[in-house]
């Protein structure tokens, strides 16, 4: 790619859907966005294809209006794949099956024979997490629920090569999406999990291609149709936090355990040594876009924080005085109020509120923030001790959350990103992957200090939630 050409990212998030059009050193120039569309079942709850793909193509055409673009990125979450024919246009979508929303409660049937069959911690690269998360297990419940679609299909594609797909009509698998805890990809071995060759799918996945490959134009019919340029280059793309990690490793920023936040709190380090992961506390083994192992560890913090902030969350950013009030009587909200363990084994649905509770919506808000922070502290130490620290995401616009890590974090240098699309730079970054030198750019900046009270209430927290912890089975 050449350093003035125009890339378009297409960003599936579970929740929303980014398109933007970004230049070549990751500067977004417009983006585009549309809530996640999910459709009740039969088979089962899932995700609108045929919607997203009539959005996309309008949206290709009105960037191609005011962009010149060169390239197409896509990038999205791990947890989903999708199920096609040989013919990207089959049935409107070129799906076999609905996607399956991860979020979909599995049935106790499918639950139980998977677990029997997912293979120890390494093939899968994460515990058995909740609903139907992990694209092996979605591919499971197809084969039990519809075993003659998945007879005939021809590819099972992790999302955003799903979307090169669409475009190009060339199928690939790729390593950072399937070492996102898909359960079908052994990343420290660089091989198919046991699970793959058992069930027969080898012949539903296709060849590997890396993130920043080339794997075609657009198909000219498209083309065509929603008048985009006929050259349009086709790249593999990745998995999201792979390719916001990404972002920071062509920054030359190697050794920094990045933290990027929104509806997860995902954590991500290449110097976490593998012999740290521990898969009863929310921690995973990644790969990043080269194919080598990242330590990781999840925590739904987006989730955690609206259960405490409540609906009326003032917009003001919170008042450093509000916090250390809080931090001062001793307000503690400990783990975990959501429907997942994270950090914590057993904690699941057990969150609650210690001391004298917040009094206003202000109050709620700064509990929030200071509880993220403090998961966020815990999923450092997790990682191990690097000392380079780099968060990012929506959590960041909070200005207390970047220096509250920095407090519950000590010994660690705690920057941040401001900028709210490190996924569409990452990815436009990959399409020049080939041809860089030099490092890119990247604006960090660095949290103030804060009064020792906080300090003092990490310390009291973590004891806390010791305390908390529920006995181990059988005890």
């Amino acid at each position: 790619m050449r350093s003035d050409d125009v890339l378009a990212v297409f960003d599936v998030g579970k929740t929303n859907i980014k398109l933007s059009a970004v230049d070549a050193g990751g500067r977004v120039l417009e983006t585009l966005s549309l809530a996640n569309p999910v459709r009740e079942g039969p088979p089962w709850r899932h995700h609108d294809l045929a919607a997203i793909r009539a959005w996309l193509f309008d949206g290709l055409g009105a960037l191609a209006r005011r962009h010149a673009l060169a390239g197409f990125v896509p990038a999205g979450h791990g947890s989903g794949g999708v199920l096609v024919w040989d013919d990207p246009d089959m049935g409107g979508d070129g799906a076999a099956l609905p996607m399956i929303d991860y979020e979909q409660p599995l049935p106790e049937e499918v639950r139980r024979a998977y677990a029997t069959l997912a293979g120890p911690f390494f093939d899968r690269g994460s515990a058995l997490m909740h609903g139907a998360t992990h694209q092996a297990r979605q591919l499971f419940w197809m084969e039990r629920e519809a075993p003659q679609a998945v007879a005939s299909a021809r590819w099972y594609l992790g999302i955003p090569q799903y979307w090169a797909w669409v475009m190009s009509g060339v199928a690939v698998s790729e390593a950072s999406v399937l070492g996102a805890q898909s359960h079908l990809w052994n990343v420290p071995e660089r091989r198919w999990a046991a699970i793959v060759p058992a069930r027969g799918w080898g012949r539903l996945m296709p060849p590997f291609a890396r993130a920043w490959e080339r794997v075609g134009s657009i198909r000219p019919a498209l083309a065509a149709r929603h008048g985009l340029p006929p050259a349009l280059a086709v790249f593999a793309g990745g998995h999201d936090s792979s390719v916001n990690f990404y972002r920071y490793q062509a920054a030359g920023l190697r050794e920094a355990t990045v933290i990027s936040t929104g509806t997860w709190i995902v954590g991500l380090s290449g110097t976490t040594p593998l012999e740290m992961l521990d898969e009863h506390r929310g921690m995973t083994c990644n790969s990043d876009v080269f194919g080598a192992p990242l330590g990781g560890v999840l925590s739904m913090g987006g989730r955690e924080y609206a259960a405490i902030a409540g609906p009326d969350a003032p917009q003001v950013p919170v008042a450093v005085e509000t916090a250390a009030r809080l931090a001062a009587r001793g307000t503690m909200a400990l783990p975990s109020f959501g429907d997942s363990d994270s950090l914590f084994p057993g904690s699941a649905g057990r969150g609650r509120i210690l001391g004298e509770p917040p009094a206003t919506a202000a109050e709620r808000k700064a509990l929030a923030v200071l509880y993220c922070a403090l998961l966020t502290a815990e999923c450092l130490a997790a990682l191990g001790p690097g000392r380079e620290v780099v968060l990012d995401g929506s959590f960041v616009r909070e200005p207390l959350y970047p220096a509250l890590v920095g407090a519950f974090a000590p010994g660690r240098r705690v920057r941040f990103s401001l900028d709210a699309y490190g996924v569409a730079a990452g990815a436009a970054l990959l399409a020049g992957h080939g041809a860089r030198t030099e490092p890119v750019p990247v604006d960090l900046s660095e949290p103030g200090a804060l009064p020792p009270v906080f300090t003092a209430y990490a310390q009291r927290w973590r004891a806390a939630v010791h305390r908390d912890a529920p006995a181990p089975a059988g005890s």
